[in-house]
């Protein structure tokens, strides 16, 4: 008999109750150190004061009119991104997953009304995870996101990861209209672009009048250091999709945009009717205060040398269980020599949380605010997860 919650996920078993910080605690009091933040979702870590006051706050007032009215609270948060990004207009909705969906719709509306509408080819990457609606899974290409779905979208070139005459080769033809790309892909495994390869997306896209849309639900709000991970290459997308984050927990996308590339998005193009609401927004609005605070993104790459400093570390010593680190920021890969899915749940019995990902990886992501004694804890709880796969092995 199937479950009541549809049986979709391969949920661990552990259920938590509470959220302090960067820990976790399960219904029989255990506390776990929570080095996966809900997926790169908590980057301000569980209970932070400054957002629940902020959701307190406006629970007590107002939580959704739709969007046939002005929303105070979301012009106040769009006004804070454009104010430190290079978008002149932001879209606001519930996940990253709606705001690939807008990103692939701007994309074919603004060839439409530049009067080249043959240009609906979008340009993807092999390993890329862009969500799991239909137009997501189709932009992907992957056989694990689109087997059994078919008939998939058309409209997408997935290109192979790295291959730059291929991706000169298919940015020339003439049908071509974008360039998709996380700067750090997540899903597969945290595979980070080189900074001279963004700049080199960036020129590609101006040679040819492409448009370039970056995918930082994942890399972004402060996850790299920076407050967006393309900063890192100085260069600037016509397109940007956000999420996770930029929430902390509530549910919140957005679509940020230069107003040359949204110019087709005119009023019923498009809709939400919950994006931004003001719940969301008025929480979304509190992380974007925390994470652009002064000296509060060099906290953060202080404490990202310490802890892949400490992970390297933590693979020297286990060279039979982990195989190397890669990653930017608090955005950190542990490839295994093990299954991974070995490595986090062995860590789940030294209480630490990680995410496994493709390429054989853990993911390590934890809040932008943990300390350095918890950096310090976490990975002495990696170390006790390796430790005690080493001693399987060794029984086997």
């Amino acid at each position: 008999m199937i479950s009541p919650v549809l049986p979709s996920y391969a949920r661990a078993p552990l259920s938590f109750v509470k959220g302090e910080g960067s820990w976790m605690i399960e219904a029989d009091g255990r506390r776990f150190l929570d080095f996966g933040s809900g997926i790169a979702v908590m980057a301000l870590g569980h209970g932070h004061p400054a957002l629940v006051g902020a959701l307190k706050a406006q629970a007590e007032t107002l939580w959704h009119t739709s969007n046939l009215y002005t929303v105070p609270e979301q012009e106040a948060l769009a006004e804070r991104l454009v104010e430190h990004t290079f978008a002149d207009t932001v879209f606001f909705c519930n996940s990253g997953t709606e705001a690939a969906e807008l990103a692939i719709k701007m994309a074919r509306k603004y060839w439409y009304e530049s009067g080249q509408p043959e240009r609906t080819t979008i340009l993807t990457f092999e390993g890329a995870f862009h969500g799991r609606s239909m137009a997501a899974i189709s932009a992907a290409g992957s056989e694990k996101l689109t087997k059994g779905f078919g008939p998939l979208l058309e409209g997408f070139e997935h290109l192979p990861f790295g291959d730059h005459d291929a991706l000169r080769a298919a940015a020339a033809q003439p049908h071509v209209g974008a360039i998709m790309i996380e700067p750090v892909q997540g899903e597969s495994g945290i595979r980070p672009l080189p900074d001279q390869c963004l700049k080199g997306l960036r020129d590609l896209c101006d040679e040819h009048g492409l448009l370039l849309i970056l995918d930082e639900i994942q890399c972004g709000m402060g996850r790299t250091g920076r407050l967006f991970a393309h900063e890192w290459a100085g260069i600037t997308p016509d397109i940007m999709l956000v999420a996770k984050g930029i929430g902390g927990g509530y549910p919140l996308g957005a679509l940020l945009a230069t107003e040359n590339a949204a110019k087709g998005m005119t009023a019923g193009t498009h809709g939400s009717t919950y994006g931004g609401n003001p719940l969301g927004c008025a929480v979304g609005a509190a992380v974007m205060d925390e994470v652009t605070r002064d000296g509060f993104l060099d906290d953060v790459n202080r404490k990202a040398g310490l802890l892949r400093q400490k992970l390297e570390g933590l693979v020297a010593a286990h060279p039979e269980i982990f195989e190397g680190v890669r990653g930017s920021g608090f955005m950190i890969g542990v490839k295994c020599k093990v299954t991974n899915t070995d490595v986090v749940k062995a860590g789940y019995d030294a209480e630490v949380l990680t995410v496994p990902g493709g390429d054989n990886v853990i993911r390590v992501l934890p809040a932008l605010t943990i300390s350095d004694d918890e950096i310090a804890e976490g990975v002495a709880r990696l170390d006790a997860a390796a430790t005690a796969l080493e001693a399987q092995g060794a029984s086997a």
